[in-house]
């Protein structure tokens, strides 16, 4: 993704209170925003839905149009889209999970409108758009990385000689960020784009996904409020888009 995208992508986000930062990933270059993120903007941007229309009802497939208004300048916006969830097509289950297509559908549909009507279609994808990436998602990552061996080493570890720090994971080398660590590297940081670069990097994804909810929630309100230090707007309701990341 590139510089101007990412900077188009902020902007617009910026208008309804969100930062980049915390929200955003990338999936193979392409830009995926969370599902959460996308209804905190839809009542930012007081959009309002119709009842969902059923195209399709099966046992294991739903296609939902989902239509949606937007209160503007010059009266309403309306942007409409579809929905669809398969089961072993577009829509994995595993194990006994339960499948829910219906509500699948339903959300994919949504989120697609309120792409549309906040100006995001394009630029960036819902992380129920696709199963890879609501897999890709910073915190299920985390959680599911191999845990740390704490049993004693096998023989020929014992025997492989002292490692430098290089092969050392970042919990060995004072390289794992605990939320004092991160809380100061943001307070360290002198530009909008510095926060943004830093709460985006794969290491400190890693770490928000190792903490607490409500810690991790801290960190992001921290690292928001130093945004908002730095010139970013919290909130900006004007009727005009402004550039709010430098």
């Amino acid at each position: 993704m590139s510089a101007t995208t990412d900077k188009q992508i902020a902007d617009i986000l910026a208008t309804y209170g969100e930062p980049l930062a915390g929200n955003v990933w990338r999936v193979q270059g392409t830009a995926v925003i969370y599902h959460k993120a996308l209804e905190r903007i839809a009542v930012q941007a007081r959009i309002r839905f119709d009842a969902p229309v059923i195209v399709r009802a099966e046992r294991d497939e739903a296609v939902i149009l989902v239509t949606g208004h937007m209160p503007g300048p010059s009266g309403d916006r309306t942007e409409w889209s579809i929905g669809e969830a398969l089961i072993g097509v577009n829509y994995r289950v595993s194990g006994r999970q339960a499948a829910y297509v219906f509500a699948m559908a339903e959300k994919r549909a949504k989120d697609r409108v309120i792409l549309k009507l906040a100006g995001l279609h394009g630029l960036l994808y819902s992380e129920d758009e696709a199963d890879e990436f609501k897999a890709s998602r910073p915190d299920l990552v985390a959680a599911n990385a191999p845990a740390r061996r704490t049993g004693p080493a096998p023989e020929e570890d014992r025997n492989a000689g002292p490692a430098n720090d290089a092969d050392l994971p970042p919990a060995e080398t004072g390289g794992s960020a605990t939320d004092a660590d991160l809380t100061a590297r943001i307070d360290e940081a002198q530009s909008i784009n510095a926060v943004t670069d830093l709460m985006l990097a794969p290491e400190t994804q890693a770490a928000l996904a190792a903490m607490a909810p409500g810690l991790r929630d801290e960190v992001r309100e921290h690292a928001k409020a130093r945004l908002v230090a730095l010139g970013w707007p919290a909130r900006n309701t004007g009727k005009s888009r402004k550039a709010a990341v430098a």
